[in-house]
């Protein structure tokens, strides 16, 4: 694809994906006065300022549809959007005297970020430490050998991406899932970018019948709107929406089966134990949340601390075990490939995707200023006041697909709309689901973007949109249709 086409292709999505909000800026009233509130906040929705601001996350968002074309890093039109939006609200309030109010709004988003940079920082370097030590070369191999297919491939990672989920989360879950993708396709791009889009959207798809599954579950779940056993009424709706277009792509996958080198691939000492270490993050990050009520992200970085003490004891037992001692576990007939190279944890730290994560601060950023302004409050007093409930919280899903899902939840939550539990359950699997439509749309999307860069990218996921978004109605008519007592 040329640069010209690729052109013409990005303006035609931007005017799809961002004409809702658009529409919304010409309906804003036409004043340029801001109003302010009895508690100090000012609406900046019809002022000059929260234009500007709206217009700046707009374009930085083109800026990042287009990284395929322009190969600008997706994390620099957002952070640099994420300046100036806050800069703006900064000089108004500062204007009139509120600047310390402004300041304390941008420190409580900034802490979300914060906390949501600590959990994946740490999930990251975890599946980082787990390719040096070969697991997921291991896993490879051990498919391979296996004579399994690339469609039978397609079904594995997906499933397990179902699975894994709501036990860990959505984008541990993809990251680990998209290394073994990686690892088994190596060569065949068609079916890494195939196999990423449905761990995408079997990731998310899994995430939102757990309260563990995804952020925005385990936000509806602290605020005591559905209660923990509730969220298992979403399983039939949220497997539809990962087997729908999974059926569809199962036909485009190659046939055939990854090439079979001969040679097998063994575990390096401590595998099996760094294994272990990372299903004791679940364990930890839940228990923390769940009986300390402290955030996730603590047990997420207790657990990293585990980590670090481990490959303390790797690196300085390294001279004493000798190059070729025998490997900790065993895949098929042992290669000696040199195993016993010293672990070294501030390499698997820097390995991280520093581009993915600087990207969450920017989109983090951007949307908090647009809350604070004012936006999502008129969205979703707008949305539920005027629509409906059902056909509000459907939006709320195609909205989270470019706005991240989490603010978009945290926007409903605030509004607190009378519903039942149906629509309760529904604005959780819409708000879920609904990111899987555009792979910006969710966490596990972008980090997939960055760890298969070039390989899975925004227009290889978009070919896909119009099967994921018959998935994504699919869902919903079955959730109203099995839990329709829940709507009562």
């Amino acid at each position: 694809m040329n640069i010209h086409n690729g052109g013409t292709i990005l303006l035609k999505q931007f005017s799809f994906v961002m004409r809702p909000l658009l529409f919304l800026l010409l309906l804003l009233p036409q004043t340029l006065l801001a109003s302010t509130h009895s508690d100090g906040w000012i609406d900046l929705t019809g002022h000059s300022i929260g234009r500007i601001a709206l217009l700046l996350f707009c374009l930085a968002y083109v800026a990042v549809m287009s990284e395929e074309f322009t190969h600008l890093r997706k994390s620099k039109p957002v952070i640099l959007a994420a300046g100036l939006i806050w800069a703006l609200i900064a000089w108004q309030y500062t204007h009139v005297g509120l600047g310390q109010m402004a300041e304390d709004a941008f420190e409580e988003t900034l802490l979300e970020f914060a906390e949501l940079f600590l959990f994946l920082l740490a999930a990251m370097t975890y599946v980082n430490a787990m390719d040096e030590r070969q697991v997921f070369e291991a896993l490879r191999s051990w498919l391979v050998h296996k004579h399994c297919s690339y469609r039978l491939l397609f079904w594995i990672t997906g499933l397990l991406a179902f699975f894994l989920s709501p036990v860990i989360d959505n984008l541990t879950t993809a990251l680990v899932m998209c290394a073994v993708a990686l690892a088994v396709g190596k060569g065949n791009y068609r079916f890494v970018g195939l196999t990423c889009v449905n761990i995408v959207v079997a990731a998310n798809a899994g995430g939102a019948f757990s309260p563990f599954g995804d952020i925005t579950t385990l936000m509806v779940w602290q605020q005591n709107k559905v209660e923990f056993s509730a969220f298992l009424l979403l399983f039939i709706p949220s497997a539809v929406n990962f087997l729908v277009p999974a059926a569809g792509m199962h036909f485009f996958v190659p046939r055939g089966m990854p090439h079979a080198d001969g040679r097998t691939v063994h575990l390096r000492r401590g595998a099996v134990f760094i294994m272990g270490l990372f299903a004791l993050t679940i364990a930890t990050a839940v228990s923390f949340h769940n009986f300390l009520h402290l955030p996730p992200m603590l047990g997420m970085m207790t657990v990293l601390g585990y980590l670090q003490l481990y490959g303390y004891y790797l690196k300085t037992s390294h001279s004493s075990k000798g190059r070729n001692s025998h490997p900790e576990g065993v895949v098929g007939d042992v290669l000696p490939i040199g195993d016993e190279r010293p672990f070294d944890i501030f390499r698997r730290l820097a390995r991280a995707e520093w581009d993915t994560l600087l990207f969450f601060y920017g989109v983090v950023l951007c949307v908090g200023g647009l809350g604070f302004i004012g936006y999502l409050a008129m969205a979703s007093q707008v949305m539920y006041g005027t629509l409906g409930a059902t056909t509000a919280n459907v939006l709320v899903g195609i909205m989270s697909s470019v706005i991240d899902n989490i603010p978009v939840m945290f926007a409903v939550l605030s509004m607190n709309p009378d519903m039942p539990l149906g629509e309760w359950l529904l604005v959780t699997l819409t708000a879920g689901v609904g990111g899987s439509l555009l792979s910006i749309g969710s966490a596990a999307g972008v980090a997939l973007m960055g760890q298969a860069r070039g390989k899975y990218t925004f227009f290889i996921h978009l070919k896909w949109t119009p099967l994921i978004a018959l998935g994504y109605a699919a869902s919903i008519l079955v959730h109203q249709w099995v839990n329709a007592g829940t709507f009562r």
